[in-house]
């Protein structure tokens, strides 16, 4: 099978299209022909080994798995012993193990892992969206930040990946939610639900004088201290990229029964059963049409270093998606 692989850490031009063995389904597994994965910033750092943080997550010295990847959709096309739950032919959805071995041809899932039938009307590249950006989401803002209706929400970075997702999901749960995004998501924010929308390179949204129960900066580009005022008195601010600054603030705050917290958290940490729970909701959200899966670009297996280097620099309105024939 082929397979996207970087073997050493790098610029995107570390990661090659290579001829690898396919993979065997053991008991409990089924084996997977991928249709459509997912490129985001999160793997992006896991094959640049930058920050320094990513290397904890993905091998100190080099890649200890040459295969990036985490959400695969596709067609099932053989099963292991004791298989009940999917059969050959069934479409279904999934998540890989710490982001690892999705961009190949061929991926493995254990049946009683992050792995779900896709819904009816739903395309492969839908459900590989719906497993991404909204898993990241729904625990921030439902958990973490346990929004309520009625309550206001500033999304950061919110035309991205998970921004997307957030403005969406924070809007669902009965939330006014204001975005802060680049020129290009101005009107795809606006679309999936924003009641204002910030043009971050026309205006600073710190100096607006709105106050916010919760902020998500799903893509570090704020901070803390630069939010702080912008926090009701027992509002949030949520940070998906973690740093020294906010990992204290995380463990500072949570000793507090009340008052204004920051919070950095590892949803691709969480259990299995939690965030299998998440891809059921997104997936019914997404086929109900409340949570819609935006794409920015399409990219094929054969041009995955051009898919890294797109997620590197471009301001994107959605999510990058990876193909495959």
């Amino acid at each position: 099978m082929r397979a996207a692989v970087s073997t050493t850490y790098g610029p995107p031009e570390v990661v090659q299209v290579q001829e690898v063995a396919g993979p065997e389904p053991g008991p409990g597994e089924v084996l997977v022909r991928a249709r459509a994965s997912t490129l985001e910033a999160a793997l992006v750092a896991a094959r640049a080994g930058t920050p320094w943080f990513a290397r904890l997550a993905f091998g100190l010295r080099r890649p200890r798995n040459p295969v990036l990847g985490g959400a695969v959709a596709g067609e099932v096309v053989a099963v292991g012993p004791r298989v009940t739950r999917f059969a050959v032919g069934d479409r279904v959805v999934g998540v890989t193990r710490m982001g690892a071995g999705a961009h190949a041809e061929l991926v493995v899932l254990r049946q009683d892992g992050v792995v779900e039938p896709v819904p009816a009307g739903l395309s492969d590249v839908d459900a590989a969206v719906l497993a991404s950006g909204p898993l990241t989401a729904l625990p921030f803002l439902h958990v973490h930040g346990r929004v309520a209706p009625g309550q206001s929400v500033l999304v950061i970075g919110a035309s991205g990946c998970v921004g997307t997702a957030a403005v969406q999901v924070a809007a669902y749960a009965g939330a006014r939610v204001t975005a802060v995004c680049g020129p290009r998501g101005v009107d795809v924010v606006r679309e999936l639900g924003a009641a204002e929308v910030v043009d971050r390179t026309s205006e600073d949204f710190t100096a607006r004088g709105a106050r916010y129960d919760v902020v998500l900066d799903v893509a570090g580009a704020s901070s803390y201290r630069h939010c702080r005022r912008l926090l009701t008195d027992d509002g949030v601010y949520l940070v998906t990229v973690p740093s020294p600054a906010i990992l204290w603030r995380t463990v500072w705050t949570s000793r507090r029964a009340r008052g204004r917290r920051g919070v950095v958290a590892f949803t691709g940490l969480r259990s299995e059963a939690h965030k299998s729970e998440d891809l059921r909701t997104a997936l019914r959200l997404g086929a109900e049409g409340a949570l819609r899966p935006v794409v920015d670009t399409a990219y094929p297996l054969d041009d995955i270093a051009a898919a890294h280097r797109h997620v590197e620099h471009a301001h994107k309105a959605g999510t990058v998606v990876v193909t495959f024939g």
